[in-house]
């Protein structure tokens, strides 16, 4: 099987670095159930192109399943596994290019860092669901998809078409996203796996799909299928889906996708289903009453108090069985709902991401001035289209602002509003700097009044196959106590008072799934 990879960005050869793999020579990689080779079949300064191609050992990869694998005789042997793009080939994919998934590249940080033209090739490529649903899949993620269906035989075309693509992309993406992207959706265009799924998987799909797939249109089935429909994993990826931003405005988890069935010939290692019935809700419903950080006598550090009015929240989805709703909704109805109740008429959203709490604030005419600003500006750019800026009626777009800056720098253009609110952006921000963002939020633009949420650690024991962190770029989460213990420091130098509030069910052991703080300018009506 084969997967090639050009680039005509100038000088192109440069793709040996992204890639790590020098152009000037064949490299393999020994696997479980064959040889991967990298290549170069052209590498020149206007355009190079570097080539993975499998070599998968049909007697290797049937001694590498595992005992309890169902035996279909010739078939174990005789099958496409050595000729379609697979998981074999993701697999592969993934240890070959480690390094370049991960998008780094000393020798070249700021090729490795943007988008470059790409082109992807995949002359053989099971794909359940035909053309059209290769075009759903990639088009999405910023590329112009040609796929093709291959004929069962060309001499016989009235025997019609093959369950097979020859697929060929083209864009501007950051090669790391490419290579993930490709990683994740090979086996779910397959809709199979060809080893043992287990519970990091989840993790993997993550990883992989942090930057995109929360916002993928195609979010549910691509999660599904490639968990290989085993229910509470896909019920844990939709959990951690919900904590990679707000990017989601819908549940997680519509019904299941009518899709033909399969016969046992076409899952080399068929997968045992897992019903879903049973499985207990991830995700809370609303706010909760108001509580104290755990530990100690309940009692509120210096600068703090604990009493504030119950907020309204989020309420469980209707139909049966559909599970909770997602944690990022229930989290930004929360925090609308206690600007709200503070009376704040003009917000600031820093860290606003692709917009959808400005979204939210701008659906309320209470809001008479909304204002969403982000470090990163293809954020900024997906907002704007999110939100239609282009068609906006001009009444509504008078009340709004979107604007590039950084949380960590003096900008005059954070202050002058009622409210400002860091929903889920502290945590990625590195410990050293955030003196900085305290100095910028607190001591300079000076709200009156401060709405910040965070991830409440305690509480990362009730995900399912979660391990480590909630989302790969959150550089700490910080536990109740320890969240009290940064907000009681900041309005001592700062001179706030602070009012805590659980966001999401508040478990009485470990209380909710998301902590927010209410910070009010002292002397403040």
């Amino acid at each position: 099987m084969l997967l090639t990879i050009s680039t005509t960005a100038r000088p192109a050869t440069d793709l040996g670095f992204l890639l790590h793999k020098h152009p000037d020579r064949v490299q393999e990689f020994g696997q479980s159930y064959g040889v991967a080779r990298v290549f170069y079949p052209e590498a020149s300064e206007e355009r190079c192109t570097a080539a993975l191609m499998l070599d998968v050992d049909p007697v290797r990869l049937v001694r590498s399943r595992g005992r309890s694998t169902p035996d279909y005789a010739l078939g174990q042997y005789v099958n496409d596994r050595p000729y379609a793009a697979s998981s074999l080939l993701a697999g592969a994919l993934a240890d070959v290019f480690r390094t370049a998934r991960a998008g780094r590249c000393n020798a070249r940080p700021e090729l490795a860092a943007g988008p470059i033209p790409l082109e992807v090739t995949l002359p053989a490529l099971p794909c359940r669901g035909g053309p059209e649903l290769a075009h759903r899949l990639f088009e999405p993620l910023g590329w112009e998809a040609d796929a093709r269906a291959v004929p069962l035989d060309e001499g016989f075309p009235e025997w019609g078409d093959s369950r097979y693509v020859r697929l060929a992309l083209r864009g501007e993406v950051r090669l790391a996203d490419a290579l993930n992207q490709l990683y994740v959706l090979l086996p779910v265009l397959d809709d199979a796996k060809h080893y043992w799924i287990a519970p990091d998987e989840v993790d993997k799909l993550i990883r992989a799909g942090e930057s995109w797939l929360a916002a993928h249109p195609e979010r549910s089935l691509i999660t599904r299928r490639y968990l290989g429909r085993r229910w509470a994993l896909a019920r844990a990826a939709f959990a951690r889906l919900a904590e990679l931003g707000d990017d989601v405005e819908e549940a997680l988890e519509p019904p299941i996708e009518e899709e033909p069935a399969v016969s046992p010939e076409e899952f080399p290692e068929p997968l045992p289903e897992e019903a879903p019935a049973d499985l207990p809700p991830v995700l809370g419903p609303g706010l909760g009453t108001p509580t104290a950080p755990a530990g100690g006598d309940g009692s509120a550090a210096p600068g703090e108090t604990f009493s504030a009015p119950e907020a309204e929240g989020g309420t469980e989805a209707g139909a049966e069985g559909a599970g909770r709703r997602p944690l990022n909704v229930t989290r930004r109805e929360a925090v609308v709902g206690v600007l709200r109740e503070l009376g704040a008429r003009t917000v600031i959203d820093l860290g606003c991401g692709t917009g959808q709490l400005v979204g939210a604030l701008l659906a309320d005419s209470a809001f008479t001035r909304v204002a969403g600003t982000d470090v990163s500006a293809q954020a900024l750019t997906v907002a704007a289209r999110k939100l239609r800026l282009d068609r906006m009626p001009e009444r509504q777009r008078e009340r709004l602002e979107l604007f590039q800056g950084a949380l960590t720098y003096a900008d005059d253009r954070f202050a002058g509003y009622d409210a400002a609110v860091l929903m889920e952006v502290v945590e990625h921000v590195d410990p050293p700097r955030l003196p900085a963002l305290e100095r910028v939020v607190f001591g300079t633009a000076r709200p009156r009044h401060a709405v910040v949420t965070t991830p409440n650690a305690e509480y990362n024991v009730r995900y399912e196959f979660l391990t480590g962190m909630r989302h790969p770029d959150h550089r700490f989460e910080w536990t109740r106590a320890e969240f009290a213990a940064w907000a009681a420091k900041v309005c001592g130098e700062y001179r706030y008072t602070v009012a805590f509030r659980p966001v999401g069910d508040d478990d009485p052991e470990v209380g909710p799934p998301t902590q927010m703080a209410v910070f009010t300018l002292e002397g403040a009506e």
